[in-house]
Protein backbone atom coordinates (compact mmCIF):
# COMPACT_ATOMS: atom_id res chain seq x y z
CA UNK A 1 0.00 0.00 0.00
CA UNK A 2 1.30 3.19 -0.86
CA UNK A 3 2.01 5.57 1.70
CA UNK A 4 0.76 8.61 -0.18
CA UNK A 5 -2.79 6.79 -0.59
CA UNK A 6 -2.18 5.80 2.93
CA UNK A 7 -1.68 9.29 4.19
CA UNK A 8 -5.06 10.52 1.79
CA UNK A 9 -7.37 8.28 3.01
CA UNK A 10 -5.76 8.90 6.78
CA UNK A 11 -6.63 12.83 6.24
CA UNK A 12 -10.34 12.01 4.82
CA UNK A 13 -11.68 9.68 7.80
CA UNK A 14 -9.79 10.80 10.34
CA UNK A 15 -11.82 14.26 11.14
CA UNK A 16 -15.27 11.95 10.31
CA UNK A 17 -13.89 9.72 13.87
CA UNK A 18 -13.25 12.94 15.38
CA UNK A 19 -9.79 11.99 15.30
CA UNK A 20 -6.68 13.98 14.27
CA UNK A 21 -3.96 13.65 11.39
CA UNK A 22 -1.08 15.73 12.79
CA UNK A 23 -1.15 12.46 15.41
CA UNK A 24 -1.36 9.96 13.65
CA UNK A 25 1.64 10.55 11.21
CA UNK A 26 4.51 8.86 13.00
CA UNK A 27 2.15 5.81 13.70
CA UNK A 28 0.55 5.20 10.01
CA UNK A 29 2.66 2.26 9.27
CA UNK A 30 0.77 0.74 11.92
CA UNK A 31 -2.29 2.29 10.79
CA UNK A 32 -1.68 1.31 6.88
CA UNK A 33 -0.92 -2.95 7.83
CA UNK A 34 -4.32 -2.91 9.49
CA UNK A 35 -5.89 -1.67 6.43
CA UNK A 36 -3.97 -3.69 4.00
CA UNK A 37 -5.65 -6.95 6.11
CA UNK A 38 -9.06 -5.41 6.19
CA UNK A 39 -8.52 -4.86 2.31
CA UNK A 40 -7.58 -8.41 2.28
CA UNK A 41 -11.03 -9.51 4.43
CA UNK A 42 -12.99 -7.53 2.15
CA UNK A 43 -11.66 -8.75 -1.01
CA UNK A 44 -10.84 -4.55 -2.16
CA UNK A 45 -8.27 -3.91 -4.38
CA UNK A 46 -7.57 -0.55 -2.89
CA UNK A 47 -8.17 2.23 -0.45
CA UNK A 48 -10.26 4.07 -3.27
CA UNK A 49 -12.51 1.14 -3.30
CA UNK A 50 -12.38 0.85 0.45
CA UNK A 51 -14.00 4.35 1.01
CA UNK A 52 -16.78 4.03 -1.61
CA UNK A 53 -16.84 0.56 0.79
CA UNK A 54 -17.56 2.79 3.85
CA UNK A 55 -20.03 5.54 1.56
CA UNK A 56 -22.43 2.29 0.76
CA UNK A 57 -21.75 0.73 4.44
CA UNK A 58 -22.18 2.73 7.34
CA UNK A 59 -21.51 0.05 10.11
CA UNK A 60 -17.88 -0.36 8.60
CA UNK A 61 -17.06 3.26 10.48
CA UNK A 62 -17.11 1.30 13.89
CA UNK A 63 -14.76 -1.34 12.50
CA UNK A 64 -12.44 1.42 10.94
CA UNK A 65 -12.59 3.13 14.34
CA UNK A 66 -10.77 0.51 16.24
CA UNK A 67 -8.13 0.03 13.51
CA UNK A 68 -7.63 3.40 13.98
CA UNK A 69 -7.03 2.63 17.98
CA UNK A 70 -3.36 2.66 19.31
CA UNK A 71 -2.69 0.84 22.48
CA UNK A 72 0.97 1.12 22.88
CA UNK A 73 2.10 0.67 26.61
CA UNK A 74 5.23 -0.02 28.58
CA UNK A 75 5.65 -0.13 32.13
CA UNK A 76 6.96 2.95 34.14
CA UNK A 77 6.90 4.29 30.52
CA UNK A 78 8.74 8.05 30.58
CA UNK A 79 10.63 7.42 33.88
CA UNK A 80 10.86 11.16 34.84
CA UNK A 81 7.07 11.11 35.25
CA UNK A 82 6.59 8.15 37.15
CA UNK A 83 9.50 8.95 39.15
CA UNK A 84 7.96 12.35 39.59
CA UNK A 85 4.27 10.41 40.51
CA UNK A 86 6.16 8.23 43.06
CA UNK A 87 8.25 10.84 44.99
CA UNK A 88 5.62 13.30 44.67
CA UNK A 89 1.98 13.14 43.51
CA UNK A 90 0.88 9.99 45.23
CA UNK A 91 2.91 10.91 48.51
CA UNK A 92 0.93 14.03 48.53
CA UNK A 93 -2.32 12.44 47.54
CA UNK A 94 -2.17 10.38 50.90
CA UNK A 95 -1.40 13.38 52.61
CA UNK A 96 -4.45 15.46 51.39
CA UNK A 97 -6.93 12.01 51.63
CA UNK A 98 -5.28 12.35 55.57
CA UNK A 99 -6.23 15.51 56.00
CA UNK A 100 -9.93 15.54 54.34
CA UNK A 101 -10.90 12.49 56.96
CA UNK A 102 -10.79 10.27 54.18
CA UNK A 103 -8.94 6.53 53.95
CA UNK A 104 -8.48 6.49 50.46
CA UNK A 105 -6.83 7.71 47.48
CA UNK A 106 -8.60 6.89 44.02
CA UNK A 107 -6.52 7.03 40.77
CA UNK A 108 -7.79 7.17 37.07
CA UNK A 109 -5.71 5.35 34.35
CA UNK A 110 -7.10 6.33 31.45
CA UNK A 111 -6.58 4.22 27.92
CA UNK A 112 -4.89 1.88 30.04
CA UNK A 113 -4.16 -0.51 27.26
CA UNK A 114 -3.25 -3.80 28.52
CA UNK A 115 -2.57 -2.52 31.99
CA UNK A 116 1.26 -1.51 32.25
CA UNK A 117 0.19 2.25 33.42
CA UNK A 118 -2.01 1.09 36.25
CA UNK A 119 0.03 -1.67 37.18
CA UNK A 120 3.14 0.48 37.65
CA UNK A 121 0.87 3.02 39.88
CA UNK A 122 -0.09 -0.16 42.03
CA UNK A 123 3.52 -0.82 42.37
CA UNK A 124 4.69 2.78 42.99
CA UNK A 125 1.94 3.20 45.73
CA UNK A 126 3.26 -0.38 47.60
CA UNK A 127 6.92 0.09 47.44
CA UNK A 128 7.19 4.44 47.63
CA UNK A 129 3.54 5.67 49.56
CA UNK A 130 2.07 2.54 51.63
CA UNK A 131 4.85 2.00 54.08
CA UNK A 132 4.37 6.24 55.03
CA UNK A 133 0.94 5.59 55.11
CA UNK A 134 -0.85 2.20 55.89
CA UNK A 135 -4.08 3.31 57.08
CA UNK A 136 -4.87 4.86 53.62
CA UNK A 137 -6.43 2.50 50.72
CA UNK A 138 -5.63 2.53 46.89
CA UNK A 139 -7.61 1.95 44.07
CA UNK A 140 -6.98 2.24 40.42
CA UNK A 141 -10.06 2.05 38.06
CA UNK A 142 -8.05 1.58 34.66
CA UNK A 143 -10.55 1.67 32.03
CA UNK A 144 -10.39 1.27 28.08
CA UNK A 145 -12.87 0.53 24.81
CA UNK A 146 -10.92 -2.20 23.27
CA UNK A 147 -11.78 -5.59 24.69
CA UNK A 148 -8.69 -7.13 23.79
CA UNK A 149 -6.54 -4.93 25.78
CA UNK A 150 -8.94 -5.12 28.84
CA UNK A 151 -8.81 -9.18 28.42
CA UNK A 152 -5.06 -9.23 28.49
CA UNK A 153 -4.72 -6.70 31.37
CA UNK A 154 -6.76 -9.37 33.79
CA UNK A 155 -3.80 -11.67 32.97
CA UNK A 156 -1.50 -9.63 33.73
CA UNK A 157 1.34 -11.49 32.22
CA UNK A 158 3.82 -9.97 30.09
CA UNK A 159 7.37 -10.13 27.63
CA UNK A 160 10.34 -8.75 29.38
CA UNK A 161 10.09 -6.15 26.63
CA UNK A 162 7.36 -4.57 28.44
CA UNK A 163 9.27 -4.59 31.92
CA UNK A 164 12.75 -3.51 30.83
CA UNK A 165 12.01 0.30 32.11
CA UNK A 166 10.82 -1.14 35.54
CA UNK A 167 13.31 -0.06 38.38
CA UNK A 168 14.76 -3.38 38.68
CA UNK A 169 14.21 -4.14 42.36
CA UNK A 170 10.38 -3.57 41.23
CA UNK A 171 10.24 -6.03 39.03
CA UNK A 172 12.11 -8.67 40.69
CA UNK A 173 9.52 -8.32 43.57
CA UNK A 174 6.63 -7.30 41.95
CA UNK A 175 6.55 -10.53 38.86
CA UNK A 176 7.21 -14.18 38.95
CA UNK A 177 8.71 -15.76 35.85
CA UNK A 178 6.15 -18.05 33.84
CA UNK A 179 7.50 -19.93 30.94
CA UNK A 180 8.34 -16.74 28.68
CA UNK A 181 6.35 -14.09 30.65
CA UNK A 182 6.47 -12.48 33.66
CA UNK A 183 3.43 -12.05 35.86
CA UNK A 184 2.49 -9.47 38.24
CA UNK A 185 1.62 -10.92 42.15
CA UNK A 186 -2.09 -10.44 43.22
CA UNK A 187 -0.76 -8.13 45.73
CA UNK A 188 -0.56 -5.52 43.06
CA UNK A 189 -3.62 -6.79 40.99
CA UNK A 190 -6.05 -5.97 43.49
CA UNK A 191 -5.45 -2.72 43.58
CA UNK A 192 -6.50 -2.06 40.19
CA UNK A 193 -10.00 -2.78 38.49
CA UNK A 194 -10.42 -2.90 35.27
CA UNK A 195 -13.55 -1.48 33.08
CA UNK A 196 -14.28 -1.79 29.04
CA UNK A 197 -15.20 1.64 28.54
CA UNK A 198 -15.04 4.43 25.14
CA UNK A 199 -13.82 7.25 26.94
CA UNK A 200 -15.72 9.36 24.60
CA UNK A 201 -18.77 8.25 25.59
CA UNK A 202 -18.98 7.32 29.41
CA UNK A 203 -16.62 7.97 32.05
CA UNK A 204 -16.22 6.06 35.78
CA UNK A 205 -18.39 7.36 38.15
CA UNK A 206 -16.80 9.37 41.22
CA UNK A 207 -13.65 11.95 41.66
CA UNK A 208 -10.16 11.08 41.65
CA UNK A 209 -7.23 12.16 43.55
CA UNK A 210 -4.92 11.41 40.36
CA UNK A 211 -6.30 10.98 36.65
CA UNK A 212 -3.63 9.82 34.04
CA UNK A 213 -4.39 9.74 30.12
CA UNK A 214 -1.55 9.84 28.40
CA UNK A 215 -1.19 9.60 24.67
CA UNK A 216 -4.52 8.95 23.43
CA UNK A 217 -6.72 11.82 23.60
CA UNK A 218 -4.51 15.17 23.12
CA UNK A 219 -2.44 13.06 20.78
CA UNK A 220 -5.21 11.40 18.46
CA UNK A 221 -8.76 13.27 19.35
CA UNK A 222 -9.16 16.26 17.78
CA UNK A 223 -9.67 20.16 19.31
CA UNK A 224 -13.22 19.22 19.87
CA UNK A 225 -12.80 16.35 22.03
CA UNK A 226 -9.69 17.63 23.38
CA UNK A 227 -11.58 20.64 25.38
CA UNK A 228 -14.67 18.79 26.18
CA UNK A 229 -13.26 15.69 27.79
CA UNK A 230 -10.34 18.82 29.93
CA UNK A 231 -13.74 19.35 31.17
CA UNK A 232 -14.99 16.24 32.30
CA UNK A 233 -11.42 15.27 33.67
CA UNK A 234 -11.35 18.95 35.84
CA UNK A 235 -14.84 18.36 37.36
CA UNK A 236 -14.20 14.28 38.00
CA UNK A 237 -10.65 15.61 39.83
CA UNK A 238 -10.79 16.20 43.75
CA UNK A 239 -9.42 20.04 43.75
CA UNK A 240 -5.95 19.91 44.39
CA UNK A 241 -6.10 16.44 42.16
CA UNK A 242 -3.73 15.98 39.25
CA UNK A 243 -3.57 15.27 35.53
CA UNK A 244 -0.84 13.91 33.77
CA UNK A 245 -0.43 13.38 29.97
CA UNK A 246 2.25 12.05 27.51
CA UNK A 247 5.45 13.27 27.36
CA UNK A 248 4.89 14.99 24.21
CA UNK A 249 1.13 16.28 25.20
CA UNK A 250 -0.33 19.19 26.61
CA UNK A 251 -3.54 21.09 27.45
CA UNK A 252 -4.97 23.33 24.40
CA UNK A 253 -4.27 27.17 25.11
CA UNK A 254 -7.19 28.51 27.04
CA UNK A 255 -8.00 25.35 29.04
CA UNK A 256 -8.90 26.76 32.14
CA UNK A 257 -9.37 24.90 35.57
CA UNK A 258 -5.80 23.81 35.77
CA UNK A 259 -2.25 24.72 36.27
CA UNK A 260 0.87 23.19 35.18
CA UNK A 261 3.41 22.19 37.72
CA UNK A 262 6.56 22.20 36.34
CA UNK A 263 7.74 22.87 32.77
CA UNK A 264 9.46 19.89 32.19
CA UNK A 265 6.69 17.50 32.87
CA UNK A 266 3.32 17.14 31.41
CA UNK A 267 1.76 17.35 34.32
CA UNK A 268 -1.63 19.90 35.84
CA UNK A 269 -2.94 20.26 39.00
CA UNK A 270 -7.02 21.15 39.01
CA UNK A 271 -7.41 24.45 40.48
CA UNK A 272 -8.38 26.11 43.26
CA UNK A 273 -6.38 23.62 46.06
CA UNK A 274 -9.51 24.45 48.77
CA UNK A 275 -13.06 23.49 47.85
Amino acid sequence: MADEASIAFLRWCLPQLGLRWPGYRRVRGLVGKRLKRRLAELGLADLSAYQAFLTSHPAEWARLERICRIPISRFYRDRGVFDFISSQLLPEAASQAAARGDNAVTCWSAGCASGEEPYTLAMAWRFCVAPRWPAIGFTVIASDAEETMIKRAGTACYSFSSLKELPQTWRERAFARRDAAFCLAPEFRQHVQLQLQDIRRSMPDGRFDLILCRNLVFTYFDEALQRRLASQFYERLLPGGCLVLGSHEALRAGTGGFVRLTPNLPIYRREPLNP
